[in-house]
């Protein structure tokens, strides 16, 4: 298959990433199909996404003219055999959870047509893990979005068994969409990117977590020497806290490393008070108007900043 050959793409998995990279596909010009096994997420996903495409024209990335065509291109579906069915490219955002993968992958294999490229947007995860359960390890690799709002950086990671062929053709996919592209000449868990953010992350933890200092100095410190718009707990507010608290999870079971324990049940405390971050409202901070957002979080301390229960503890 050449990339002209690709129209259709399937995204598997209408979270937030999955949301995204279906709206980056269609503005480019594709067909997409948005894939979930609940028809509610799937609805409410369409309102994010077309929350997305209004804030795209109202900052003029795009005008309203292809604002709406972008919209009209996407479709959702929660039968897979349907889904499958027209697709040429493949992108899965389900939960890191290598097993779940490899499931969704091989139930896919048997419904999508066979010149069909599978990727996965794994952040933590390396493609190996599961590149055989998908059926055609060789049409597989790992093709990783960041946060489309922000930047046009995409990582793409092949594995061993990766084609040639595979590897170009999602290099001009990338291309076609209007990202730059980050080759991995071989398999790191976390990427580029992601394996020094991961790592920015797991410190911010040990710190909150062993009551160093509260999460809102931890950012404020980050942020003011770092001249950055937002700290480590504002962005795992942006990516999801329940995400975040998967991976913390699946390394410290991997690891057994009382640290990384401790880590994942701080951020479960979060999760289990469904303080999810942005998408939800409510995570280590409020939105929308998030205290580190304001003009003087940098230049007044807070007195106090929200506890998982939604209580205010003092800093």
């Amino acid at each position: 298959m050449k990339i002209d050959d690709v129209r259709n793409i399937l995204i598997i998995g209408a979270g937030t990433m999955g949301q995204q990279i279906a709206f980056q596909c269609a503005i480019s010009g594709y067909n997409v199909v948005l894939f979930d096994i609940d028809a509610a997420i799937l609805e409410n996903s369409m309102k994010r996404i077309t929350k997305l495409a209004g804030s795209f024209r109202n900052s003029g990335r795009l005008t309203p003219e292809d604002a709406e065509a972008a919209l009209k291109r996407i479709r959702c579906s929660s039968h897979p055999e349907d889904a499958a069915r027209k697709a040429d490219f493949i992108s899965e955002s389900v939960p890191e959870d290598p097993g779940l993968k490899a499931r969704v992958f091989s139930q896919f294999n048997q419904l999508c047509p066979a010149h069909a490229i599978f990727t996965t947007n794994t952040s933590t995860l390396i493609p190996s893990m599961f590149a055989e359960a998908t059926g055609r390890p060789d049409r597989f690799a790992a093709f990783h979005f960041h946060d489309i709002r922000v930047t046009n950086i995409v990582d793409i990671m092949p594995h061993s068994g990766t084609s040639a062929e595979t590897l170009a053709l999602i290099q001009a996919f990338a291309a076609r969409i209007g990202q730059v592209a980050i080759l991995l000449k071989k398999e790191n868990y976390g990427y580029v990117f992601n394996a020094m953010l991961t790592e920015v992350f797991k410190a911010a933890q040990i710190l909150a977590a062993g009551g160093v200092a509260g999460v809102e100095d931890i950012d404020r410190a980050w942020m003011g020497i770092m001249h950055t718009p937002v700290g480590p707990f504002g962005m795992m507010d942006s990516i999801g806290l329940d995400t975040v608290w998967k991976v913390t999870d699946y390394w410290a079971k991997k690891l057994k490393d009382p640290q990384t324990l401790a880590n994942a049940a701080f951020m479960k405390g979060y999760v289990d008070a469904g303080r999810l971050g942005t998408k939800c409202g409510q995570g280590f901070y409020r939105y929308p108007g998030p205290a580190y957002a304001a003009p003087q979080f940098l230049t007044e301390c807070t007195e106090s900043e929200i506890a998982p229960d939604g209580k205010k503890q003092a800093t």
